[in-house]
């Protein structure tokens, strides 16, 4: 059996299964062991972890991981390269691979019969454009997780870690911080994969909260302000939010709930803080159910 993680190897296996990389998948496979072993030390793996591995790919990283963790389930979407994974994996007995979408499996399910619901770690290499609603997918559900260790593109690593006022801080830096810890492992050029993106990519590791950073009336309603907020970044926050259709409340009424955070009236939503969007929500959580 082939160990993956470098060029040779990769093109080797790919061709001798006549592989076609598809672009719909966004597919980029790693050739560089260095990045494999700091994705695996980022995440921790151990001998006691069981590993859910979103798009595996041909198994490179999967390899690695069925050395350090004690169990590792792989989802691929692409059922050409299950055959390839059932070859590069076969020499391991802690492997199930999964044909399926992770974005329609229920992984609290799974979570509960492979590891009797103890939290799992997540490692994924995954493509842009499908980044952000697998992380906050698995972020919102709730499933019991340690740590998500993702490949990401570099920009989009950046923005979950980024705080207020920056040009990179948005409603994903908020989303992700309210649920993780975000800390930047590696930045990984191109030319580590087969085929080269057009962008750097970055190793980012986030560690769930055991308790969020702050405490909020309704959740829903505080992330319905945040993307009220952004999504017209020049506009004051209280026009911003007057002008969103999720919050029906009048404009005054608005101003009010912002004067109530001690902040300037043309103050834009880029400028705050999580703890003062929880605080906002509240008190505009009040006004709705107490108008």
């Amino acid at each position: 059996m082939a160990t993956l993680g470098n060029p040779k190897e990769t093109i080797e296996i790919l061709n001798k299964y006549h592989f076609v990389f598809r672009k719909k998948y966004g597919q980029n496979f790693l050739i560089d062991t260095h990045v494999l072993g700091k994705i695996i030390k980022a995440a921790g793996v151990t001998k006691d972890d069981m590993v859910l591995e979103v798009g595996p790919g041909i198994g490179t990283l999967t390899q690695y991981l069925c050395g350090a963790a004690g169990e590792v389930v792989a989802v691929e979407i692409d059922k050409t390269l299950i055959p390839i994974l059932e070859d590069t994996l076969s020499s391991y007995n802690n492997i199930t691979i999964m044909n399926e979408d992770i974005l329609k499996i229920d992984i609290n399910k799974l979570v509960q019969e492979k590891n009797n619901g103890k939290p799992v770690k997540i490692v994924a290499n995954l493509p842009y454009y499908i980044t952000t609603p697998i992380i906050m997918g698995l972020l919102e559900t709730h499933v019991p997780v340690d740590n998500i260790t993702v490949m990401v593109q570099k920009e989009v690593a950046e923005r979950m870690q980024s705080g207020p006022g920056s040009k990179d801080y948005g409603a994903l830096s908020l989303a992700v911080q309210y649920y993780a810890d975000p800390y930047i492992a590696a930045n990984v050029p191109p030319n580590c994969f087969i085929p080269r993106p057009k962008v750097g990519s970055a190793v980012i590791r986030l560690s769930l909260h055991k308790d969020r950073p702050v405490k909020v009336k309704d959740e829903k309603l505080m992330f319905q302000i945040i993307r009220a907020s952004f999504n017209q970044r020049r506009k004051t926050l209280v026009n911003g939010l007057n002008n969103g259709t999720e919050i029906n409340l009048p404009k005054e009424t608005i101003a009010e709930a912002v004067g109530r955070l001690d902040v300037s009236p043309s103050i834009r939503g880029e400028a705050l803080t999580l703890e003062q969007f929880a605080r906002l929500s509240d008190i505009i959580y009040d006004k709705i159910h107490h108008s």
